[in-house]
């Protein structure tokens, strides 16, 4: 019996314990790497590198939230609206934000969703000859383009009608066309969870007043920027003025309600403006989704229920934004992200519905299986934020470690056994 181990086998064991010295660094590098961030977002602005590791999210948590740095402007003090949201429409980073999962009546702003959900199912060239029944139980007080029963349109004229004048004639006939009113409500609370847009609760697809109908600022910052990967949409929302059929052959033109857009009654239109859309009722005040364009950069912005002011500070409070989202590139951290939403499939032909809007926002396809439907609007919201990009941690700290430690115990464990199998002969 031989007892110790000769030079030969002391130098393989040690050549095995580099080995597995080896290996263990290998299997720790590739953990490390695995724990990096999630995301690989391109280029910030000038010198505006990502940080390898953000804080996590902090949307949840009720007042302003901005990770300011050195010698970036500071948020407007001036803005009076009980929610808003400033985000890079090209990645989803959310600069600034004001309670922005606090759940409010979105009004007409809902028609962006309306769109995102019914614009793929009905091509623009479709000719429809409008019922009576299709115009039964709209609000009143609604906004209206002027739909009448018995007169053939362009599915594109009713969708100028939706996105110019806010008409709810226009949104209960292609709701009608799209399965009734009840289906197409079920398929906006579907397409809402589709793109990871949790506050919203739909009952009204026109955005009309209706209890339990609530939306956010941040959920309404995800439908514009899903909006403006979808060309249709885009053009639709960017149109300032446009002619609306009438009867007898006749028309008519209509003006795009959002003053931003078009500079009406004493609101200057806003640089780069591309839409999108507007919206007032009662219990919800003003509310907005503005999405702007300068030089290779998008912003989208979202307004909801400013409390100072009269009808047009709900522009001049968004132009704000703007100015700063503008002015901060490359100068402030993330707050949080936007979820990236699925590629708009194909509408099929449409009929030219004005200047066509420059649209930065490449198509990133996301398979995401729909969601359960949503909870009512008083309930209590999942404790668990947007998925956000997070450094190393210390449980990913110890997982890489013990990866580590069971990488050479491994090793160990095979010389062991080449060891009492040599002794045996």
């Amino acid at each position: 019996m031989t007892i110790g181990f000769s030079f030969r086998t002391a130098a393989s064991r040690s050549a095995v314990t580099r080995a597995a010295l080896a290996c263990s660094a290998v299997c720790a590098a590739g953990l490390l790497a695995a724990q990096g961030p999630a995301t690989a977002l391109g280029a910030r602005g000038p010198g505006a590198a990502r940080p390898a590791a953000l804080p996590p999210s902090s949307l949840h948590q009720p007042g302003t939230r901005v990770r300011l740095r050195t010698g970036a402007p500071d948020v407007p003090a001036n803005i009076s609206a009980l929610s808003w949201v400033v985000a890079d429409a090209r990645t989803g980073d959310i600069l600034a934000a004001h309670n922005a999962h606090r759940r409010l009546p979105p009004a007409s702003t809902l028609k962006t969703l309306f769109a995102l959900t019914v614009l793929p199912m009905l091509p623009g060239s479709t000719l429809h000859t409008v019922k009576e029944r299709e115009l039964e139980g709209i609000g009143a007080g609604s906004s209206m383009v002027g739909v009448v029963g018995g007169i053939t349109y362009r599915v594109a004229d009713l969708w100028r009608g939706v996105f110019l004048n806010s008409g709810n004639d226009a949104v209960h006939v292609l709701a009608s066309m799209n399965g009734g009113w009840t289906a197409t409500a079920a398929q906006m609370q579907a397409k809402a969870r589709s793109l990871g847009a949790d506050d919203t609760y739909v009952v009204s697809p026109d955005g009309y007043d209706t209890p339990g109908q609530v939306s956010s600022a941040y959920d309404l910052a995800v439908f514009g920027r899903a909006g403006l990967r979808d060309p249709d949409f885009a053009r639709y929302c960017s149109t300032a003025e446009a002619m609306f059929p009438g009867e007898n052959g006749s028309s008519y033109g209509i003006q795009n309600t959002n003053r931003l857009l078009t500079g009406a009654s004493g609101v200057g239109r806003y640089p780069g403006l591309i839409g999108v859309k507007n919206g007032y009722t009662t219990n919800a005040g003003n509310t907005l989704v503005a999405a702007a364009k300068h030089g290779t950069r998008t912003l989208v912005v979202t307004v909801m229920h400013p409390q100072a002011g009269g009808g047009t500070t709900v522009y001049e409070e968004a132009r704000s934004l703007l100015d700063w989202g503008f002015a901060a590139d490359g100068r402030v951290d993330p707050v949080g992200t936007l979820p990236d939403a699925p590629a708009a499939p194909a509408a099929g032909p449409s009929t030219p519905a004005g200047p066509s809007a420059p649209s930065s926002v490449p198509s990133r396809p996301v398979a995401r299986p729909p969601a359960a439907a949503a909870p009512p609007a008083n309930s209590a919201r999942p404790a668990a934020a947007p998925p956000e990009d997070a450094g190393l941690d210390w449980p990913g700290a110890a997982e890489i470690a013990g990866a580590a430690v069971l990488g050479a115990a491994g090793v160990a464990l095979a010389l062991r056994l080449r060891a009492r199998r040599s002794g045996r002969g």
